[in-house]
């Protein structure tokens, strides 16, 4: 429990009506989960402005309130005026949760694609060095071998600072994680110094929230702007934006990349569908990733744990012995030598990398079968060009069902349809039931094809009109095989 003037220490022109000594409890920015003596921050958001819930937050028990417009004050209440609720929130969070923020190393990974990967396969590399480390990531939070589920990329300020002071409490050095440009924009990373920033690549996501691609970009790149002098900024050469994120940048800036000249290069030397030898700066380094997409995500790893240890540890066989991320291209054998592949791919270029990685790594007449569909409620301009990355780049396409959320799945999968070039037209079927499609694309397979099943990865359920129910890729293709013989 802090008083007010102790959680105010670090925020700007913060304006105090009431009772500066005034003891918190506890801190939201949800009315539904407020208690007695809760400090409720009214945030501004894309849906809802938490200004309109402020009489409700008094109602069920918050004695202190964190706004930034013109409000009624209610007498015995303590309200504190900031110029963005937000930021101000995170410089709080910190403060109340005794600035555990500032006594972990937290490095966080920011991109289109590859944040998981690299996030987990840190946290996975620094636990095998014997390091106490945390993760928090889209597919799970962890804190050493504590799994917490994930609700989102990023958590929301509060709720990040609480699990830092968890992982704080349990002995953690290292933090690892995924920053989304949702949290980036919202300001779920305030009160956060980071040790270190990798940026893996950008491409075509989230313009239903950013509106613009050049909104996207700077999205990202403040997350760089905001690294201080005594952090590290890695960023990948080969992606054209990766320069644009190190403008400004106070942090030791550091690159890697396999096409030409970078701090940290690669060369991939052998590559099938069991992993990839690599070399890097003149190491060879076997792992079990494939694709070139993974190539870069494991120089991310390899450069920023170089950095973080600063090449005194000997990490080149703990990078080795690292596995693969759950939903991440992940190989299923079925039968008569059949290979399903699952992987998370829900981006066109996404799509496009898991596929050409496939069709560099298959034999001459081995078939791809690609099973893939789009999301409802997001991004609706990916859809078409979705469908036609999977007709031109496959052998034969099932457009089927994602998470549909509110929207028909019919539409989301004409729509896809809808960037399918005439002369590819004939490749493919819709199929609205993803686990029919899955079914239809093994029964046409041939012994020794490959199945692509993208899209949801590690996910165990399918979204449909607000509920979530039981769907696991994985276990539905197992299950097929078992089946289908």
């Amino acid at each position: 429990m802090k008083n007010l003037n102790q959680l105010l220490t670090s925020v700007k022109n913060a304006k105090v009506y009431g009772n500066r000594e005034l003891q918190i409890q506890g801190l939201t920015i949800d009315s539904r989960t407020l208690e007695s003596n809760y400090l409720y921050a009214a945030i501004s958001g894309t849906q809802v402005d938490g200004h309109d819930f402020i009489e409700k937050a008094i109602e069920l028990g918050a004695t202190a309130i964190l706004y930034s417009k013109d409000i009624a004050f209610i007498d015995g209440i303590s309200y504190i005026k900031v110029d963005d609720v937000s930021e101000a929130l995170g410089q709080i969070s910190l403060q109340f949760y005794d600035e555990a923020a500032d006594n972990l190393i937290i490095v966080g990974t920011t991109g289109t694609n590859g944040k998981t990967t690299i996030s987990t396969l840190l946290f996975e590399l620094f636990t095998k060095l014997g390091y106490v480390c945390g993760l928090v990531s889209t597919v799970e939070n962890r804190i050493a071998n504590k799994i917490i589920p994930s609700t989102h990329t990023t958590p929301n300020v509060i709720a990040l600072h609480g699990l830092f002071a968890q992982m704080l409490e349990e002995g953690c050095t290292h933090c690892f994680m995924e920053v989304s440009s949702h949290a980036i924009d919202q300001n779920r990373i305030a009160g956060i110094k980071f040790a270190g920033g990798i940026f893996s690549n950008i491409t075509h996501d989230h313009l239903d929230y950013h509106k613009t691609f050049e909104n996207y970009i700077k999205a990202k790149k403040r997350f760089f702007d905001q690294l201080p002098s005594d952090a590290f900024a890695i960023t990948n050469k080969d992606d054209k934006n990766g320069s644009v994120m190190l403008q400004n940048c106070k942090a030791t800036k550091y690159t890697y990349g396999l096409k030409g000249n970078a701090d940290f290069r690669l060369r991939i030397l052998e590559s099938d569908f069991n992993g990839m030898l690599l070399q890097i700066n003149g190491k060879d380094i076997w792992t079990s990733l494939v694709g070139d997409f993974n190539a870069y995500n494991f120089l991310a790893v390899y450069g920023a744990a170089f950095l973080l240890t600063e090449g005194e540890e000997e990490i080149d066989i703990p990078l080795s012995a690292l596995g693969r991320v759950n939903g991440r291209f992940e190989a299923i054998a079925g039968t008569e030598n059949k290979t399903a592949i699952v992987d998370y791919a829900h981006t066109p270029d996404a799509l496009e990398n898991v596929i050409k990685t496939i069709n560099h790594i298959r034999q001459n007449g081995v078939n791809l079968i690609t099973v893939v569909g789009c999301g409802g409620n997001r991004d609706t301009s990916k859809r078409p060009e979705m469908g036609q990355i999977a007709s031109k780049l496959s052998d034969r396409v099932i457009f089927t069902s994602d998470n549909p959320r509110s929207e028909d799945p019919n539409a989301i999968i004409d729509a896809m349809d809808g960037g399918v070039e005439i002369q590819y037209k004939k490749k493919v079927l819709k199929i609205t039931d993803r686990k029919e499609a899955i079914k239809t694309a093994i029964l046409l397979s041939n012994p020794g094809d490959v199945i692509l099943v993208a899209g949801k990865g590690h996910e165990t359920y399918q979204e449909v009109n607000g509920v979530k129910h039981p769907f696991d890729d994985k276990q539905i293709i197992s299950e097929l095989f078992n089946e289908l013989g």
